[in-house]
């Protein structure tokens, strides 16, 4: 319906600025590998709340 009242195009962007919603960044997240899994061998490792923590299977790690 919108895009039949000229407000939004077929993909649901608005035709013009609004100020109303943010314009989506054009870019992507810099990609890093993580430590070693001690239980599943991934390089998945990350610190999360102060404590190592596995992304793949949800092993935790050493605290502090």
């Amino acid at each position: 319906r919108y895009a039949m009242l000229g407000i939004l195009d077929e993909n649901g962007v608005p035709h013009r600025e609004m100020g109303i919603l943010e314009t989506p960044a054009n870019g992507h997240a810099k990609l890093m590998q993580g430590g070693r899994c001690p239980e599943c061998g991934n390089n998945t490792m990350i610190r999360k709340d102060g404590c190592d923590w596995c992304t793949a299977c949800g092993y935790v790690g050493q605290c502090g």
